[in-house]
């Protein structure tokens, strides 16, 4: 059977050879009605490229490193997804190297993505909580932070605005009459985490509530055997403490199933507000109010920049672009 061409598929689409590729490079001018009807084709006569003989041609592997976290997190493998959609849509491969936010093993999948070549790549938080950094930034592969403050600034970085989620999340208390917030941290203190904690206590000046760091603030570590003994005794000491900013959804979720356990009614006794508005908010009782992340917005803008440096690699990569956030009020406020 005849393997088909490049011809055939332009014959078919009833265009040029030199549309098709563009089309199938993504570059030039052409309607939309017109890639669609070259895909279509392609698609119908199992049209397959050889990619080893185009990345030869244009020194480019067609493929971008993503490094994770935690792929298990609902925010982070939400990015991911959704990035790695947009760019198989513009003809790259990902390769997605999950990090345990340990930094031996992002310098590892680092150095395997610079031997594989990769156009780009996407870091998403970094395993060092205080910046990710790039020891090889001036000669090795374009990159885009997301989530964490890079400690190079000459760095694309894309954030959600974590100062506007806290501030917007502890109004929403106290607007819904909370006299006594406190705000529930995890052990890592990331860019992200300070900005949240710093809204939270711009929002009680805001509103002139004081600020007390022994009974305003109190950290779990999830991963510890007696975070909620812990909880516990937080609670017992500040039994003033008539609602709960959640640094994340995780801790927000624990709150939930906690706190009735030790007498305190969700939201007559307590109300509580997370960040990050995973799926399970909607299904909890009674429902939990969280911060919502604009995900299609991060993921689409950090392709964006992404692609425009691996175009142009000598252009200003000095950028930050802060997200907005949302609020999703449910009946935990």
């Amino acid at each position: 059977m005849k393997k088909t061409s490049i011809k055939d598929i332009a014959k078919l689409s009833g265009v040029s050879v030199a549309t098709v590729s563009r089309v199938i490079n993504n570059n030039g001018r052409f309607s939309e009605e017109t890639r669609k009807k070259v895909l279509e084709v392609i698609k119908e006569t199992n049209y397959q490229m050889n990619f080893s003989a185009k990345s030869l041609r244009m020194n480019k592997s067609f493929s971008v490193g993503i490094l994770v976290p935690d792929i298990s997190n609902y925010f982070f493998s939400s990015v991911v997804q959704q990035i790695e959609a947009i760019l198989f849509e513009q003809g790259y491969s990902t390769i997605i190297c999950n990090t345990g936010r340990n930094f031996d093993k992002e310098m590892a999948y680092l150095n395997m993505l610079e031997s594989k070549m990769v156009d780009g790549l996407i870091v998403i938080s970094g395993a060092d909580e205080f910046g990710f950094k790039y020891a090889n930034a001036e000669n090795g592969i374009p990159y885009v932070c997301i989530d964490r403050q890079p400690k190079d600034k000459n760095t694309i970085f894309i954030s959600s605005n974590h100062y506007q989620g806290a501030f917007e999340a502890t109004e929403a208390l106290i607007h819904a009459g909370v006299k006594s917030p406190a705000i529930c941290m995890h052990n890592r203190q990331s860019s992200s985490a300070k900005e949240r904690l710093k809204g939270f206590q711009d929002a009680l000046k805001k509103n002139n509530i004081g600020y007390d760091e022994e009974l305003s603030k109190f950290t779990v570590d999830l991963q510890k055997d007696d975070y909620q003994e812990n909880i516990r005794t937080f609670i017992e000491k500040t039994s003033n403490i008539d609602g709960i900013f959640a640094i994340n959804d995780t801790i927000a979720l624990e709150l939930l199933d906690l706190l009735p356990t030790i007498g305190k009614n969700i939201p007559d006794d307590i109300k509580i507000i997370g960040f990050d508005d995973t799926p399970q908010c909607k299904y909890t009782v009674p429902k939990l109010s969280s911060v919502t992340q604009n995900i299609p917005r991060i993921a689409q803008i950090t392709v964006d920049y992404l692609l425009s440096i691996i175009a142009n690699p000598n252009q200003n990569s000095s950028i930050t672009e802060i997200v907005p956030i949302d609020l999703a009020l449910r009946e935990s406020v």
